[in-house]
Parts: structure tokens; C-alpha cells; sequence
């Protein structure tokens, strides 16, 4: 009797692990996805976890491993079970029945700007008897945006002023059709077009279309993410990026036409309102500042050329040697008006740099 209960427990160990090895993948479906196409630096957000078995077959173990960068770290009820080392790790095992789906939403914290990415994740099945594991890799394809974190807008007000300021000073005031002002008397230099014809008709002379006088702003912005110091500037050069989001944000907001480039990003013009400037956001964190790039210097001997003197240069530029100072004051020489923002460590004041047509302003970190 005994050695028959052995053999039917024999059999039916054989006959559940060859039913496994065919079958513990059939059906299942494992997704995993960032709910968000993009967060800023520091904000929190989450992963879409959902598994599917959709057999006949019971799943008494299935163990989900999941690989994202470093800089997402899970938080909350998702720090459970995982780990941080050059990524960070998250395993979690689940019992999923018949025709059984479960989804779980994972919090995770962004604690740095970039581009991430997650192309996989793994899946360990088991049998009845916890004897044999079954793996498998499943293919995913999601992404998400971290943009540099906006910086306080009462110290970006100040920047804005200064470059509104600035093309006060060298541009020519004309009048901006789209600024619709009020109605006044015809006068003989008035262009036809500017005739209301409705309200001459309800007075005994010709009325026009009065509008306001508005300044046509340009702005380049150069940014510099060059890092061959021996002491790594990288926190000032993070900054830098912050600044450059978020005074682009400002300046969009304020209608000027703003045009972003630099030795690690790629020239963008923006005309649009400020949802364009996702745009911008978008370079910018892809930014890799381990890569090498020109100098500063390098780079403006090249963007020389596509500088004109109507634009306001504004350039974002942590380094202070004696080659970047000459490269930017041979700009000034050219008539164009800079602002040159140097991001520095408290008390650390930028040196000087004296020419009319350029302004420093410093910017502690």
C-alpha cells in the first residue's frame, strides 16, 4: 500500500513538472510601465506593474524581478524588497491562479535629471514542488523624462528684468498690430488699414485703431557643459541646466523669441507659447555631462558667426578661466549685448569682467 501511494506520488511529481516546463509561460503576460512621460528632478511618480495569467494552469510562485537606474529609487510600500547598487533592484513573488490578473502601482522618487529607460523584466516561474525554476526574460519598452528641477522664480525674476532690460536699451520701439490699444482721430500719416470703418460711421470724421508700442525680443541662450577641471564641477554645472529650464520657461511665457544651444545640446529655436517648451525640457535632460565637448571658448569661435547683434546673448557658464573670458568679451567687442550668468559655490564671486556691453550676474549654489 505504501509503496503504491509512493509511486502515484512519484507520478504525479513527474507529470506536474513536465506540465510546468511546457506550460508556466503560456498565457502569461508581464508588463511593466512608467505612468508618466515626464517628472521634474525630485518629484515622485510611479511604475505600472501587471501580471497575467490567463491559463488553466496555477502558478504557486512566480517571482518578478524588476531593473530601473539608480537615480529612481522606490519609496514607500515598494521599498519592500528592494535595493539600490548600480541599479536599483525590486523582487517580488507572487501566487497567481487560474485566468488571474494583478496590478500594482510601485512609487519611486526621481533624484536626478536624465532619460531613463526600461527594456526588460524577469520572470522566475516554479513548480507544485518548489524543485524547478523556470526563467524567462520579457521584453518591455517604456520611457520616462526627468527634467531638471525649476528654480525659484524670484531669483529668475531678476534675469528676465535684466534681459528685457538690455534690449530696451539697443532696440527701436515699434508698434505691434496684435496690441489693440483703443480708437483715436485719423491723422493723415495713419496707413488705410488702421481705419475702423464701423466707428467712422458713428462719428462726423475718420476714426483708427490706436495700438501699443512692444519690442520685438530675441534671446540666445548658451549653455556650457564642459568639465575638464580636475576638481569635477558637476554640481555647478547641474545648476546651470536648472537655470537654463527654467529661464527658458520664463522667457517663452513673456512671447520672445528664444533660441537654445550650446557645446552639449543641440541648437533649438522656439517661437511658440510656453508648451512648447517641453522641447527644451526634453534636451535638456539628456544632457550627458560625462561626454566630452568643446570648451566654451572652442564653441563660441564656431557660434560667432550665427550670433546677431539684435539678439540678447545670454550665456550660462560656470567656468571662469582666462580663455573663456577672452571669448566672450571678443563678443562684446561685436556689438552684442551679453548677460553672462556664472553659477558659483557661496562666496565665491565670479571675477570681473568689464565691458559696457556685458553684464554678470552671479548665482551661488
Amino acid at each position: 500500500m505504501i509503496w503504491m501511494l509512493l509511486m502515484a506520488l512519484g507520478l504525479l511529481y513527474l507529470m506536474q513538472q513536465k506540465l510546468y516546463q511546457r506550460y508556466w509561460n503560456k498565457n502569461l503576460k508581464v508588463n511593466a510601465g512608467f505612468t508618466e512621460l515626464s517628472v521634474h528632478e525630485g518629484d515622485a511618480s510611479f511604475l505600472r506593474e501587471e501580471i497575467t495569467n490567463d491559463k488553466w494552469l496555477p502558478l504557486p510562485a512566480l517571482e518578478v524581478n524588476l531593473k530601473m537606474a539608480r537615480a529612481l529609487k522606490f519609496t514607500g510600500e515598494a521599498k519592500e524588497n528592494a535595493n539600490v547598487t548600480d541599479y536599483s533592484y525590486k523582487r517580488d513573488i507572487f501566487t497567481l491562479f487560474m485566468h488571474q490578473k494583478v496590478i500594482r502601482k510601485l512609487s519611486f522618487v526621481c533624484e536626478k535629471r536624465g532619460h531613463y529607460t526600461m527594456n526588460e523584466v524577469e520572470v522566475i516561474g516554479h513548480d507544485f514542488f518548489f524543485r524547478k525554476q523556470y526563467r524567462e526574460i520579457c521584453p518591455q519598452r517604456t520611457a520616462l523624462y526627468v527634467y531638471p528641477r525649476l528654480v525659484d522664480t524670484r531669483r529668475i525674476t531678476p534675469v528676465c528684468l535684466a534681459i528685457s532690460g538690455t534690449v530696451l536699451a539697443q532696440n527701436r520701439l515699434y508698434p505691434d498690430p496684435f496690441e489693440f490699444a483703443g480708437i483715436r482721430e485719423y491723422r493723415p500719416e495713419d496707413p488705410m488699414r488702421h481705419i475702423n470703418w464701423k466707428a467712422s460711421a458713428r462719428n462726423t470724421q475718420m476714426m483708427v485703431n490706436q495700438f501699443d508700442f512692444t519690442t520685438k525680443i530675441k534671446v540666445r541662450m548658451i549653455l556650457d557643459t564642459e568639465d575638464s577641471a580636475l576638481v569635477s564641477k558637476e554640481t555647478l554645472l547641474e545648476e546651470g541646466i536648472r537655470i537654463a529650464a527654467s529661464l527658458a520657461l520664463q522667457l517663452v511665457k513673456q512671447k520672445m523669441e528664444l533660441t537654445v544651444t550650446g557645446n552639449g545640446i543641440e541648437e533649438t529655436v522656439l517661437k511658440g507659447g510656453a508648451g512648447h517648451v517641453q522641447e527644451i525640457y526634453r534636451k535638456l535632460a539628456c544632457i550627458d555631462l560625462a561626454k566630452q565637448v568643446p570648451t566654451l571658448a572652442q564653441f563660441l569661435i564656431q557660434e560667432r558667426k550665427n550670433i546677431h547683434n539684435e539678439e540678447v546673448c545670454v550665456i550660462i557658464s560656470a567656468n571662469q578661466d582666462e580663455k573663456t573670458k577672452e571669448a566672450i568679451t571678443s563678443l562684446s567687442y561685436d556689438g552684442c549685448m551679453i548677460i553672462w550668468i556664472c553659477p558659483s559655490y557661496e562666496g565665491e564671486a565670479p571675477k570681473a569682467v568689464r565691458h559696457k556691453n556685458i553684464q554678470v550676474i552671479a548665482w551661488e549654489v
